[in-house]
């Protein structure tokens, strides 16, 4: 786990940090539909499975530029940035309904991704325990998937005094509006790090995303 700390003073969001980390603490969340019939195709055509891809271009995004890896050492009251940011997955039993975190690795290659996170899934299965391990783990974002609902919206609620930075996100089952799939995602961050412009980014960059990684824009200009 590799970070570099953040000068408050020549941070380009100085005010806003400020404003944010001391007058009024509070988070910034947002849910918006992605089109995802393109991934879903694409699952479909090389047996890979949609949420594991999913995962993976989230964690891409995320992973794209500071302002989504800060973190916050309050021992040493410190600003930082990580290197690189992972994804905490999560595992349904439905015996028990319950859930189990799995602590995955990001890696900017696909395929040693998707055979990591499939392997730490696989594991998962074998337990029933809710083993959140966050000391452990500083630099690692939630990632939910909610299978059982293609919701509107979702917010997720976290004490105002809690400069809690990394990346909270879930999102539903897709469903067919006019001809295409569209899957309901939902982003948190913390509003001394974050503002709506970086918030719909992420929304943004991940469907550039996809539309890169099923090769839509490549067909497009060969058109």
């Amino acid at each position: 786990m590799n970070y570099k700390v953040i000068d408050k003073e020549s941070y380009y969001r100085k005010g806003v940090f400020r404003h944010f980390s001391e007058d009024c603490k509070c988070s910034t969340s947002m849910t918006a539909r992605i089109d995802v019939t393109a991934l879903a195709e694409h699952s479909r055509r090389t047996g890979t499975k949609f949420y594991l891809n999913v995962l993976y271009l989230l964690s891409k995004v995320l992973n794209s530029r500071e302002d989504y890896r800060m973190g916050y050492l309050w021992q040493t009251e410190e600003l930082i940035c990580y290197d690189v940011i992972h994804p905490t997955q999560y595992v349904f039993h439905e015996d028990t309904e319950t859930c189990t975190p799995v602590y995955t690795e990001y890696d900017p290659d696909y395929e040693r991704f998707y055979a990591g996170a499939l392997r730490d899934l696989e594991r998962a299965k074998q337990t029933r325990d809710y083993a959140l391990d966050a000391a452990h783990h500083p630099n690692w974002f939630d990632a939910s998937y909610i299978s059982w609902l293609s919701y509107d919206s979702l917010n997720v609620e976290l004490p105002d005094g809690y400069l809690y930075f990394a990346p909270i996100v879930n999102w539903g089952r897709y469903r067919e509006e006019n001809g295409r799939l569209l899957m309901p995602v939902s982003v948190r961050l913390n509003h001394a790090i974050a503002d709506g412009y970086l918030l719909a980014n992420v929304f943004r960059l991940l469907q550039k995303e996809i539309e890169s990684f099923t090769g839509i824009r490549k067909n497009q200009q060969g058109e």
